[in-house]
């Protein structure tokens, strides 16, 4: 049997995470619960965001998760270990995968100074400097960038394919601003690091903003790297993958409708029969 893989987010951006799960692990099993009855996570003090973690790890366990996976950047700062001491599953985050990948992308800085990546993320993760820490260890000098109104026009498709050109205007003007801004703030900034999931709709759009200001460096997709993480722990335990079709069972804890219809967006296929299940308060 293939390994059934457990994702859990507290809305919709952890699908760009299951996305490249589909991609590099190929024929498992995969339940996803989005935990959109108590978003945001991220203005939620620590005890409670490491109170819901462990609801939404707990049930994916329950339906025979193998390997969970916290797609999540504030639960991934926030509980993490947590997560990782009360279950007997390995449990893989977004954080530490996405600083891996960056110092494979920055290299050596050849001048006796740490390699700088550029972290863009929501205020909640800035806040935790979960990067900051993560690429403090692993020799990188990380300069973090708050980039609030993102999340709000990505879930509304504005910038996103088939949207109309004054939409698409707006999100790279905002995307200017931002990236002008933090670009201001370092001098050695050698990769960009997406520090929250919904941010992989739009790399493209942040590599062209990037070549227009003049610093064509390179994008890194934590989604990206936080499956291919996955993809060797899954190795490193020999769990097989056997099936020919993926599988996939979705759950949210409020506005199925929703879910579907945004998550369709994230994932890049059709969300469907999506259940609803009550975790409590």
């Amino acid at each position: 049997m293939s390994p059934t893989i457990g994702v859990f987010d507290s809305g919709f951006g952890g699908l760009t995470v299951l996305r490249e799960l589909l991609r590099i692990i190929p024929g498992s099993h995969y339940v996803y619960l989005g935990d959109t009855a108590r978003l945001p996570y991220g203005s939620k003090s620590r005890e409670t965001v490491v109170r819901y973690a462990l609801s939404s790890a707990r049930f994916l366990e329950e339906h025979g998760a193998e390997l969970l996976v916290t797609a999540c950047n504030t639960a991934t700062a926030l509980a993490l270990e947590d997560l990782q001491e009360a279950l007997p599953i390995p449990v893989i985050g977004v954080v530490d995968p996405g600083t891996r990948a960056a110092t494979r992308a920055c290299g050596d800085a050849g001048n006796g100074e740490r390699p700088g990546v550029l972290v863009l993320a929501t205020q909640a993760t800035v806040d935790s400097h979960a990067y900051a820490r993560s690429c403090e260890a692993a020799g990188l000098l990380a300069t973090e960038k708050a980039c609030p109104l993102l999340v709000p026009l990505i879930e509304e498709g504005w910038g996103s394919e088939g949207s109309r050109e004054e939409m698409c205007e707006v999100t790279s003007q905002v995307l200017r601003i931002y990236l002008r801004e933090a670009l201001e703030s370092t001098s050695n900034a050698r990769a960009v690091l997406l520090g929250c999931t919904h941010y992989p709709l739009l790399r493209s759009a942040i590599e062209q903003t990037l070549s227009e200001l003049g610093h064509p460096i390179p994008v890194i997709d934590s989604a990206q790297a936080t499956a291919e993480a996955v993809a060797e722990a899954l190795a490193a335990r020999n769990l097989v993958r056997d099936d020919v079709h993926d599988r996939c069972e979705f759950f949210a804890t409020d506005s199925v409708a929703k879910f579907a219809r945004l998550g369709t967006r994230f994932l890049g296929s059709p969300v469907e029969n999506v259940q609803l299940i009550d975790l409590g308060g």
